[in-house]
């Protein structure tokens, strides 16, 4: 569509644009006042005066600079000085930061941990918030299973309400300097990776300032490569001074524990396999059943296994899957780790 409107455009300025002009526009000599008589004579001989008179005074200041070249070429240098100087020292994001009231907290625990063990370190961000930064936060809501790097049991993130700035005109008390000495508190928790960061100036540029810096394994190395390489980085980038929250966007590699069915053993016992899957299904990653309202909202209902009977992969033959016959067979009569 660009490419047409500009072709187009391209075309009428060739073509039709001088056979107009030459249409429309007629030579005049100066003085001459035909077709000024009408009800707007006095506006056009006013404005053809006063364009007259500026084009006048235009030419003679052009010609005064071209008189004066050296001293107005010295004028230009320093307004390019000034310019090159205000580049360099002038922030060069969109916009600088500001002290919106709100900031944000990303949690990232080892891949494969408990939703109880996210919740835990999320516990801790909350006590810090408000028993450390009771006089600058004035509430946090946390949230575990979810982050701006993923999804998973092992994600959190918190949202953390500033007090009314006039309530912190002190000094330290203004949103990143509280992110500073949460970065610092931050630090002391080994079970997790805890990151505090305010939004920037405009919310729907993203979740924070700052640059992302993505990885390809060109040369074909392999995922332990890639994955080495990008540790690697954030190593150097974390010994840089000048950098702060560095951290990896998604997720860990998931540990997996791959189940064997014996489909001969199973059929003979009269255990389907669509059974088979609906049972670990429900019990290890929960099943929908519907929706009830509480206090005037919706929530859903979940089947899933206690955590406790679901922890271990030994936990597998705790359970059981009803037969065709309506028997109960435990997993470990068809299956192998």
């Amino acid at each position: 569509t660009i490419v047409a409107a500009m072709a187009l455009s391209v075309l009428i300025a060739l073509v039709f644009t001088p056979a107009l002009c030459a249409t429309m526009l007629k030579p005049v000599v100066k003085g001459h006042r035909h077709g000024e008589g009408g009800w707007f004579s006095g506006f056009f001989g006013c404005f053809n005066r006063m364009f007259e008179r500026n084009t006048d005074r235009y030419e003679s200041a052009v010609g005064r600079i071209i008189r004066r070249s050296g001293r107005y070429l010295l004028i230009y240098a320093a307004i390019v000085a000034a310019l090159g100087f205000l580049f360099a020292r002038m922030p060069t994001s969109f916009l600088p930061e500001e002290d919106q009231g709100v900031m944000f907290t990303q949690v990232m625990l080892p891949a494969g941990a408990t939703q109880e063990r996210s919740i835990e370190v999320l516990k801790k961000v909350e006590r810090h918030f408000l028993d450390d930064e009771k006089a600058t936060a004035g509430s946090i809501f946390t949230v575990a299973g979810f982050s701006f790097g993923g999804r998973g049991q092992n994600m959190g993130i918190g949202f953390i309400n500033m007090r009314a700035w006039n309530e912190r005109q002190g000094p330290g008390m203004s949103v990143k300097a509280v992110a500073g000495r949460a970065m610092a508190a931050f630090s002391k928790i080994r079970e997790a990776m805890v990151f505090a960061f305010v939004p920037p100036a405009v919310i729907e540029l993203g979740t924070s300032n700052g640059f992302s810096v993505q990885l390809q394994d060109r040369s074909g190395l392999g995922h332990d490569a890639l994955v080495a390489a990008r540790n690697q980085f954030l190593g150097m980038a974390r010994e840089d001074k000048r950098l702060v929250g560095v951290r990896p966007n998604g997720q860990e590699d998931m540990p997996e524990y791959q189940l064997e069915i014996d489909h001969a053993k199973a059929g003979a016992l009269g255990v389907s396999v669509a059974n088979i899957n609906d049972t670990l299904s429900t019990a290890w990653g929960g099943s929908y059943v519907n929706d009830f309202i509480d206090r005037g909202r919706i929530k859903k209902v979940y089947v899933q296994a206690e955590a406790a009977a679901r922890m271990t992969p030994a936990d597998l033959g705790k359970w059981y899957v009803r037969n065709a016959r309506g028997e109960m067979v435990p997993y470990s009569a068809f299956t192998t780790a």
